[in-house]
């Protein structure tokens, strides 16, 4: 039996491995991470992240080929092949500091593969990393392989969060690249094999090592511009008139574009975009691009002046301050259907809304109220200069201005301002009117996600704005 061990059991390792289980019964597959509590949660029956459908590939696998266990050593050294998929965050301090990937993780799994490995191995980069990653970690393993060969493979996710599952069971393509030598052809082809399980040949693509890794971060860079891009557009939508939503459907229509990432919001998160698009300003800028650094440098300023925007309108809408009134957060995670919240917008809008002052209540259905102060307490990482109203700190006096509640109806009660930043379905459905009935007068609604019925809500009574739309005639200058 060909045995596959995972290395971090996190939003990319663990999916991932619980599909691989699923589609190859034959092969045994063991997700290992050095965190006991997050193994106790995948061996449970509330497994440690959210995702639709992944509980039930887990529990039809899990214990037949599918194992997590703590014992990292004993299944790096059974491994035929192994996939690493640490964590690669933003280097906070340093050479590279707010731009350069932090491989802290993927060094110290490199040396204990090194370290067990007793037969040959194929060691697979799963998470996001700088180009030319795999030359360092080839080193590494080199230099301490007591005669074992290995070979380094790059076969990067392309998973959205909330359809992880149906991604991996069907994704439009799968990207494998490794060195073009006879050993590394090899390696290639049996990775290959294993996605041929239920994918069609012609979605397997292959490549050189450098390639597949410059494509995992120019994919999502490309799809954080195209957001930016429609930002932008929302804004100069506000200032004419013009409708976001009829702009974007008429480029969707174009065969060139097509209609995904044209949806104007608050501002992108993730783990992901932001972190890739500093990866390249740093690759780009110690290549000597300027020039190519400073065009990807301004999609993330562009996603800065989206959330500074939000908050300003919010504030200079409620009569210039949010000093002591209640403002409802609906949505803390960074889209619907997960419940990650690394470098969601809501964290600087709430921040922001701290900053002046404001108190807020926050819900959301599947952020846990540790994660969310988790995340307004702790000191941000500031890659770029903020805006000032993007506050990167948060004092523990200012954040017994927060409190979390259980139900959006509890958030919203006695609310002055309700602001909607992440699109979950089921505040689409909420019952506006009750809302409405028993907020503060006048009654705002700051739609983040462009969700909400706008007509309906001013019908009602609310003073709404809507990121994109003709300004509701209170807010208008």
């Amino acid at each position: 039996m060909v045995k596959i061990c995972g290395i971090g059991a996190g939003y990319v390792g663990g999916p991932t491995m619980a599909v691989i289980a699923l589609k190859c019964p034959e092969i045994e597959v063991t997700v290992v991470d050095i965190s006991h509590s997050r193994i106790a949660a995948w061996n449970s029956d509330h497994l440690p992240i959210y995702e639709p459908g992944l509980e039930q590939v887990v529990q039809q696998c899990r214990n037949k080929n599918l194992f997590f266990s703590t014992d990292v050593e004993k299944h790096v050294a059974e491994a035929d092949i192994i996939f690493v998929s640490v964590n690669t965050p933003t280097k906070s301090r340093g050479l590279g500091a707010g731009k350069a990937a932090d491989l802290t993780y993927w060094e110290g799994a490199a040396r204990v593969i090194a370290e067990m490995s007793k037969s040959n191995k194929i060691v697979i980069e799963k998470s996001t990393v700088p180009v030319r990653t795999a030359e360092a970690i080839e080193r590494i393993l080199t230099h301490n392989s007591n005669g074992v060969s290995f070979q380094i493979l790059s076969n990067p996710e392309f998973l959205s969060e909330g359809t992880a599952i149906e991604d991996l069971l069907n994704p439009d393509r799968v990207l494998i690249g490794g060195r073009q030598t006879p050993e590394g052809l090899l390696a290639i082809q049996t990775v290959k094999d294993i996605y041929a399980h239920w994918l069609p040949e012609d979605r397997i693509i292959t490549t050189n090592l450098w390639s597949a890794e410059l494509a995992k971060l120019a994919d999502n860079a490309f799809l954080a511009q195209r957001i930016s891009s429609i930002n932008a557009m929302s804004a100069l939508c506000e200032a004419t008139g013009a409708e976001v939503s009829e702009v974007s459907h008429a480029l969707s229509k174009n065969s060139k574009l097509g209609p995904r990432f044209l949806n104007a919001s608050v501002g992108f998160g993730g783990s992901c975009f932001q972190k890739d698009i500093l990866n390249l300003v740093y690759i780009s800028e110690s290549n000597g691009l300027t020039e190519v650094a400073n065009y990807w440098k301004q999609v993330i300023q562009m996603n800065d002046y989206q959330k500074d925007r939000f908050v300003k309108r919010v504030i200079s809408s409620m009569f210039n301050t949010v000093s002591g009134k209640k403002i409802a957060i609906l949505g803390f995670a960074f889209k619907k259907d997960t419940s990650d919240t690394r470098k969601t917008p809501s964290i600087d809008v709430c921040k922001g809304l701290m900053g002046d002052d404001a108190y807020l209540t926050i819900y959301d259905p599947r952020v846990s109220e540790d994660q969310i102060r988790r995340d307004l307490s702790l000191n941000s990482t500031v890659e770029w200069d903020h805006p000032i109203h993007l506050q990167p700190t948060i004092s523990p006096s200012t954040m017994k201005q927060v409190r979390i509640v259980k139900d959006a109806y509890e958030a919203t009660k006695d609310a002055h301002g309700i602001c909607i930043l992440t699109e979950w379905d089921e505040f689409k459905s909420l019952d506006y009117q009750r809302i409405f009935d028993n907020m503060q007068k006048p009654a705002f609604v700051f739609d983040g996600r462009n969700i909400l019925n706008v007509g309906r809500l001013r019908e009602i009574g609310f003073i709404v704005y809507s990121i994109g739309k003709p300004l509701d005639p209170w807010l208008r200058p």
